[in-house]
C-alpha cells in the first residue's frame, strides 16, 4: 500500500494512493485507518512530506561505497545524528540554498517511518514496529561539515530534508536501488545491500538510545 499526505482546498489529510487515485483515510493511517470521501485525482492535490517525525535520527557513513568516496573507513557502529523536523519539506518543495554556504551536496537515502512506539527493540523485531519506507534526500551543506567538524549545523537547515512522495508499507528493504537524479541527470547511484548495517540492525541500535514515536525517520 502506498500512504501520501495531501493538501486539498485548504485542508491535510492522509490518503492511500492506488494509480493516479488518492483515496481520502481518517484514522492514523500507521495504526488502522479507513476510506471516507470520494477519490481524488493526484493531480488535483498538492503532496506533502508523507510524515510528521518528531525526529529525523539519520546514519552516517553507511554505504561502503559513500564511505570510500569521501575517504573514510567503514565504521564498527552506527554513527547517528540527528535532523530537526523543521528540515522536513515535501517531495516537490524548494530546497533553500543558504547563504553560508557555498557547497550544498545531496545525499538520496532509504527513509524508514516507524509505526509504533518502540524502546530496546531486538532485531528480529523490527519489522512489526517500522510503518513502511519512503524516500528521503540528506542535504548538506558540506563545506561547513568539514568546517565545522561535526555535522548539526550543516545538515539542519530548514528543507534540508526532503521525505516522499509516499510511504510504501510493504517493500523489502534488503535490496533495492537508491538513485538522485539532478535535472534528469544522475548523480547518486546504489542499492542497499550495500549498507554497512540494514534496517533492523540500524532501528534496534536507535532504539537502544532513544524512544522512537510513530512517524519518525
Amino acid at each position: 500500500m502506498r500512504i501520501v499526505r495531501f493538501e486539498r482546498q485548504g485542508a491535510t489529510a492522509y490518503g492511500r494512493l492506488e494509480g493516479e487515485l488518492v483515496f481520502p483515510l481518517v484514522g492514523r493511517p500507521w495504526e488502522r485507518a479507513l476510506s471516507a470521501g470520494e477519490a481524488v485525482p493526484v493531480g488535483e492535490v498538492r503532496l506533502l512530506a508523507p510524515c510528521e517525525p518528531s525526529k529525523i535520527v539519520a546514519v552516517g557513513r553507511n554505504y561502503r561505497a559513500h564511505a570510500a568516496e569521501l575517504g573514510n573507513e567503514v565504521p564498527a557502529w552506527p554513527i547517528i545524528f540527528l535532523k530537526p523536523p523543521t528540515a522536513v519539506i515535501g517531495p516537490d518543495d524548494a530546497i533553500v540554498h543558504p547563504a553560508a554556504s557555498k557547497n550544498v551536496h545531496h545525499e538520496a537515502e532509504l527513509a524508514v517511518v516507524i509505526g509504533r512506539r518502540c524502546r530496546h527493540v531486538r532485531p528480529e523485531d523490527v519489522p512489526s514496529y517500522v510503518w513502511g519506507y519512503t524516500c528521503g534526500n540528506d542535504v548538506t551543506a558540506r563545506d561547513l561539515q568539514r568546517l565545522d567538524e561535526q555535522w548539526t549545523r550543516s545538515k539542519s537547515f530548514d528543507t534540508f530534508c526532503p521525505l516522499g512522495p509516499w510511504i510504501d508499507t510493504e517493500l523489502d528493504p534488503a535490496d533495492v536501488p537508491v538513485t538522485c537524479r539532478v535535472n534528469g541527470v544522475v548523480r547518486q547511484s546504489g542499492r542497499t545491500r550495500d549498507m554497512v548495517f540494514g534496517v533492523s540492525t540500524l532501528v534496534a541500535f536507535i532504539s537502544e538510545v532513544m524512544t522512537l514515536e510513530p512517524g519518525d525517520v
